[in-house]
């Protein structure tokens, strides 16, 4: 029995040619650009060719290309490792190499007799893991890939990635030698407020503040914590509170932050650039007398812990599709959550 894994990710340039069709796959995607294919295609170009400098200035930052690929296959490793030798971890990007049709044919040359679809994505959201199974379901038609599939949507406060995040922010706090009021940031992905109305995103994001302040407990006594997004662009309105609207705010208290980062699990341009500089930057200048951010779970142990118990489970569930708890999380009014028939 060959068992086969697939981590969906977002992807990212790996060399500054690749930032513009990195960035035009990405608004090309219906989940994100949410327009009909003859409009989506020639706006998507145009985003794309204006935002590309923007973009590159940000990879040249980072040596030119983003780490995020190399990060997942550590990821990747760590899992395999973890499973066992009938088990294989393939990866599949959305926006930039390897994508689907890569992964999947490598799947199917494998001989996988079943397969596992694991986003690393803890969150659902209908821009993200939805639109990445998507992507692979095409794919794998393509492929004529037939190997029965489940999938994973979600995995908010999945034991592991809790203590993997509560393990390191438990760090920082204890070294922590600012003797005035502290504030953690618990920093997501945004959204725009017209995609969250109906998305599951913001609820399972909150989902996983509360499971962290539940795991920190007394090592959260005396230090405030505020849910915030980041990351917003274009015109829309965004949901909030923006993480820069944050960090104005305490620069005015006199108030020292502490930023973790609760949506990304591997560093890449939006904690190592976004968060390490242009947000520090920020701090300073208005006054924030520390500002600190915790790493993303990378490949901790307890979150590979948790990951392999998430696959384990997903290959003995009967559903196409289920939640960490192979049920629904969401609330019934959400009707974008794929567990909706649960």
């Amino acid at each position: 029995m060959k068992r086969a894994v697939v981590l969906f990710n977002l992807g990212g340039p790996d060399r500054p040619e690749a930032v513009e069709p990195f960035l035009f796959n990405l608004f090309n995607d219906r989940a994100v650009l949410r327009l009909p294919g003859l409009l989506r295609w020639p706006i998507a170009r145009a985003i794309a060719r204006f935002r590309a400098p923007t973009a590159g200035r940000i990879y040249d930052k980072l040596g030119g290309g983003s780490p995020l690929l190399a990060n997942t296959e550590m990821q990747a490793h760590a899992l395999e490792r973890r499973l066992g030798p009938e088990t294989r971890v393939f990866i599949a990007m959305r926006y930039w190499h390897p994508l689907a049709s890569t992964a999947a044919r490598a799947v199917k040359e494998w001989g996988a007799s079943e397969i596992l679809l694991l986003p690393l994505y803890p969150q659902f959201s209908t821009t993200t893991t939805a639109s990445s199974l998507a992507d692979w379901h095409r794919a794998a038609d393509r492929a004529g890939l037939a190997a029965p599939s489940r999938a994973i949507c979600c995995y908010p406060d999945e034991p592991g990635f809790i203590a993997a995040i509560a393990g390191e922010v438990r760090k920082i706090i204890r070294l922590w030698r600012d003797d005035g009021q502290k504030r953690i940031l618990f920093s997501a992905h945004g959204l725009p407020e017209r995609i969250a109305k109906n998305d599951p995103y913001p609820w399972q994001v909150a989902q996983t503040v509360a499971a962290l302040r539940a795991a920190l407990g007394p090592d959260l006594e005396g230090i405030d914590s505020v849910l915030c997004y980041q990351s917003r662009i274009g015109p829309l309105k965004w949901i909030g509170p923006s993480i820069g609207d944050e960090v104005r705010r305490a620069g005015a208290e006199r108030v020292g932050l502490l930023v973790v980062p609760i949506a990304f699990v591997s560093e890449h341009s939006e904690t190592l650039v976004e968060l390490d500089v242009e947000f520090k930057h920020l701090a300073g200048h208005v006054g924030v007398p520390t500002y600190l951010r915790a790493p993303t779970v990378g490949t901790d142990d307890a979150f590979i812990s948790g990951l392999a118990a998430l696959v384990e489970r997903g290959f003995s569930q009967g559903k196409p599709t289920a939640s960490r708890s192979g049920g629904r999380l969401c609330p019934g009014s959400l009707l974008s959550c794929p567990c909706r028939a649960a």
